[in-house]
């Protein structure tokens, strides 16, 4: 039985879709004016795995990943550079998608820009406005009225009088209060903009996601998911859109991973403490960052360091060298959920999406198939890995891959010097066999002696 952890009831809760069979879940994707940095891939990746164990459980899931592609940022962006608002949009996507593919992550259901919904925005506006929930201030923008909606704090836990504007709430005099949010945004010069029964002018952020959500999965669905950053008030103002103008629950389970942290703070681009997913992948493979990122819950702070990269790429290593000696499967092996290992892998995950133990799991099945030599057991860790997006290449290739740096060999200077090692051995040269795998060793690359010859990976 599933449990979730609903950030708005504050506990673990069975899970329980509207839709018996059917996951319909939203999550609040990417701004795309810069690279996404590894803190985007943490909560990208936490719900790529929310998505592969439900899809794993039997449910039909819709998946929802929009794009914000109208914003203050991404219009101030393209200005610096001298291009259109769409231009740096087209291009940032382009560089968002190859970024997270070499993540494994799975493409979205549906994957919505904002500027594709814009009518909609408008019209929820206009319900707002007419509800007494929204007012059109004198100079051309539109604000919600926090104090006409009852519920409003209910997902932060925090009433009305402590709240205090936050991230992109702006106020200005044309508000009645200071907790009023724009819905509604006034053209600016040279800015791109839309028409509007208030003017010429652009949605503001959080509308959006309250739009595309209803469009493609109704007003009211069963997971919302985001960075716990998003909480307040970005998430808290969606509830008020939405239920304002609905007047019924917007979604029964919101669901918040923790923050990538660096040096013990937050990683992100308004703070400055940020590496790009593209330079970390030029010195750490792609599915070794997923590992990271992986045997954490996805609730859970993680912290990020080179040190913990190769960490998780020696995890890593470990699993796919308990896979080396094994034939590769033909056909993706079913799951045997009724034996031991995997009830326990399945039992981690539906507890909350219980990663960390899920891994451990996946551990104990390699040390097994370590001493044993089982060829069904590697078959059911492959197909087990397969669920959080593991395992799947083929093992000596991922062994001997990975990025090379200017001081690190090729794999045909690699094997050539193998065979010079095997040579010197014959000549009982000891000295030069051991100066061979030091050099190896300094250039990143581990020799291991075995009955059917020596075998290499990169440390």
């Amino acid at each position: 039985m599933l449990t979730v952890y609903n950030t708005l009831a504050r506990e673990k809760q069975v899970f329980k879709p509207i839709e018996p069979g059917r996951v319909r879940m939203y999550v609040c994707g990417m701004t795309v004016y810069d690279l996404c940095h590894i803190g985007h891939a943490r909560m990208l990746g936490a719900f790529d795995i929310i998505y592969r164990w439900l899809h794993a459980s039997g449910y039909e899931v819709t998946y929802v990943r929009n794009i914000t592609d109208i914003e203050d940022k991404i219009i101030k962006r393209a200005g610096e550079r001298g291009i259109t608002a769409d231009e740096l949009v087209t291009e940032t996507i382009a560089e968002m998608n190859a970024d997270l593919a070499q993540l494994y992550l799975l493409p979205p259901t549906h994957e919505p820009r904002a500027t594709q919904h814009v009518d909609g925005m408008v019209a929820m506006t206009e319900k707002l406005i007419a509800k007494g929930r929204a007012y059109a201030a004198d100079n051309g923008d539109v604000y919600y009225a926090v104090r006409q909606f009852p519920g409003y704090g209910k997902l932060s836990g925090k009433s009305l009088d402590d709240l205090q504007a936050g991230q992109r709430v702006e106020v200005d005099k044309h508000k009645r209060d200071p907790l009023d949010f724009v819905l509604w945004k006034a053209a600016k010069p040279g800015e791109p903009s839309w028409p509007s029964p208030w003017g010429q002018g652009r949605p503001g952020w959080h509308i959006e996601c309250s739009v595309m959500s209803e469009h493609h999965l109704g007003s009211h669905f069963d997971i919302h998911g985001g960075g716990e950053d998003l909480q307040f008030p970005h998430h808290e103002n969606e509830i008020a859109q939405s239920e304002g103008c609905h007047d019924h629950t917007y979604v029964n389970y919101w669901m918040h991973n923790g923050f990538l942290q660096l040096g013990g703070e937050k990683m992100s681009k308004s703070l400055g403490n940020f590496f790009t997913i593209r330079d970390v992948l030029k010195a750490f493979d792609g599915e070794a960052v997923r590992f990271l990122i992986i045997r954490a819950h996805y609730r859970s702070p993680v912290n990020y360091s080179e040190e913990l990269l190769h960490d998780a790429k020696a995890g890593l290593d470990r699993l796919y060298t308990a896979l080396k000696n094994t034939p590769p499967d033909d056909a993706r092996a079913p799951i045997h959920w009724d034996s031991d290992y995997a009830t326990r892998f399945k039992a981690a995950m539906d507890d909350d999406f219980n990663t960390a133990d899920a891994v451990a799991v996946l551990f104990e099945m390699a040390g097994e198939v370590n001493r044993s030599g089982s060829h069904e057991l590697a078959s059911q860790l492959k197909a087990l890995a397969n669920v959080l997006g593991l395992l799947q290449r083929d093992p000596v290739a991922y062994l001997q891959g990975g990025p090379v740096s200017g001081d690190e060999f090729g794999a045909e200077q690699v094997e050539a010097l193998i065979a010079a090692r095997l040579e010197a051995r014959k000549s009982k040269n000891f000295a030069e066999s051991d100066r061979i795998r030091d050099t190896l060793l300094k250039g990143g690359v581990v020799l291991e002696d075995g009955p059917q010859g020596t075998t290499w990976r990169r440390a």
